[in-house]
This record gives structure tokens, sequence and C-alpha cells, in this order.
């Protein structure tokens, strides 16, 4: 997600990094200048080519508060699992002291604060966006005094990133994952019922059979207080006699197996994983440039 997101300032850059210089309060300008000279030494890569357009556009504006609001989005989400996770109830990740607080009242407590207001703030830089199109949207060109409007969502939006991202920085980087504990979640619930489901279509079934039969399997666990990882190969062929002896069945009910069957790219297989990182390294050391 991150990576589209610069992807989309990259992009926006294009489109934004053009010179109104120029264009007069709507006409242009009968004097002879040379607008492509100017919007050069000023460091733009082109001029806004119509002069009523660029006195009336906010397009550079819109689009780079649009590109937030997404981005503050997806921080969002981010913070939003962080926070899950950070529960009593997860226990999948510990924060540093650097990027939470504690309790006013409960002293055990530690709060999760950088996702929290990371997660705030998204709502503050979508309404940003939110502002920008509705001054816009009942204006006439060229100008008007609404667009004066403009200057405060727009720096408040840039400050808001320039605040939100390094604190993510530091708060991912200073977390530690508690793999034990992610390990102990998947033990008993279910996950692995579709990998016995697949199973049962290598062996002939058609997958709505397939689905039925382990949803039965699944329905006994439940009304007898068990979990999939409790049967052995007479409970699994006692359930399905077409798997034969059962041994294969007992494999995939195995998380680490069903973690490792998924090998296509962008799956959990170990060696995918390795793969994805290793694209995600080389866009960080060689971003694409606009």
């Amino acid at each position: 997600m991150l990576d589209r997101d610069r992807e989309r300032l990259h992009d926006c850059r294009g489109r934004v990094n053009r010179s109104p210089l120029g264009s007069g309060a709507l006409a242009g300008t009968g004097f002879p200048i040379d607008r492509e000279f100017t919007a050069n030494r000023l460091g733009f890569c082109s001029v806004l080519p119509n002069s009523m357009d660029g006195v009336a556009d906010r397009d550079f504006a819109v689009e780079f508060l649009s590109a937030a609001a997404i981005i503050s989005m997806h921080l969002s989400r981010l913070a939003e699992e962080i926070i899950l996770w950070n529960t009593p109830e997860f226990r999948f990740i510990d924060l540093h002291d650097s990027v939470t607080t504690g309790s006013s009242i409960m002293p055990q407590k530690k709060n999760p604060d950088v996702a929290e207001l990371v997660r705030g703030k998204a709502g503050r830089v979508v309404g940003n966006l939110v502002t920008m199109l509705t001054v816009l949207k009942g204006l006439p060109l060229a100008y008007n005094k609404d667009l004066q409007e403009d200057k405060e969502p727009l720096f408040d939006t840039f400050d808001t990133l320039d605040l939100v991202i390094p604190a993510m920085t530091l708060m991912l980087s200073t977390a530690r994952f508690n793999k034990a504990r992610m390990s102990e979640a998947t033990r008993g619930d279910f996950s692995t019922a579709t990998d016995l489901a697949d199973l049962l279509v290598s062996h002939g079934f058609t997958f709505r059979d397939a689905h039925d039969a382990v949803g039965a399997i699944v329905q006994h666990c439940i009304a007898t207080d068990t979990v999939l990882e409790s049967l052995d190969e007479a409970d699994l062929k006692a359930a399905v006699p077409q798997l034969g002896s059962g041994a294969a069945a007992l494999d995939v009910l195995k998380v680490s197996n069903s973690v490792a069957s998924r090998s296509s790219q962008g799956g959990t297989a170990p060696a995918a994983v390795v793969h994805q990182i290793t694209l995600a390294r080389q866009r960080l050391e060689h971003p694409k440039r606009p």
C-alpha cells in the first residue's frame, strides 16, 4: 500500500510542478515575457498553458490532498492492526516506551498513543480533502476569493504527514513481535480447515462436497469441544473414508505445513515471503523517480 502511495506522489508531482507565472489576472499579458524561461529558472518542469486555468486551477492542491488522504487511510489501517495486536487479548507486539504512555488511572496499562493518534489524524487529513473539494465545487472561472481557503487544508495536511510518518517509522522500528504468542494463537482456530478441504479435492471431491464434509468435521469438533489438531487418523477416516489412512490429512492440519504450502507469488511460504522482502528492499533502495 505504501509503495503505491509513493508512486502516487511521484505521479502527482509530474502534474503539479507546472508554473502559473505569467497568467496574469486571467488572460495573460501584452508584455513580451518568456514563461518557459521563468518556469525553468524557478524549477518547474513546464508551464500551465491556459492562463485562465492557471489562475482558477487548484488541482495541484486537490491531487496532493487526495494522495495524502489515501496515505493517511493506509497508515490508519496499519495503526489499527498495531492497536489490536497490542491488546492483552492478542499480545502479538510489544511497543517501545517512546511511542506509548501509561494510563492516567490504571498503572498496568500501556497505551499505544502513536498508533491511536495516527488513526485519529487520518480523519483530519480526509477532512482537509473534503474541505478543498467543497470550496471548489461551485466556483466559476477564473479567480474567486474563496480560493484563499486553499492554504489551511494544504499546509495542515503537509504538516500532519510530516509528523505522522516519522512517528510510525519510530513505532515500527522499535517494536518487538511475539512470535511464540502468534504461534500459540493459531492453535484451535480451525484455520487449517481449508487445507483439509483442498486435500479432499485432490482425492476427487468437488469443492462443494469437500466444503460440506469438512464443515461437518468442524461442527463435530465444536459440539465435542475439541479442535482439528486433536483428531487422529481413525477420527478422520471415520469422517471421510475416502482419505484412506488419514495420515496425509494429519499433515495438512499442521499450521506450519499450511503456511509452507502457499508457495505462489505473494503467498505465505518462507521462500515467497523472502522474495517479497527482497522486492521491497529493492524498491526502497532504488525508488522510481518522476
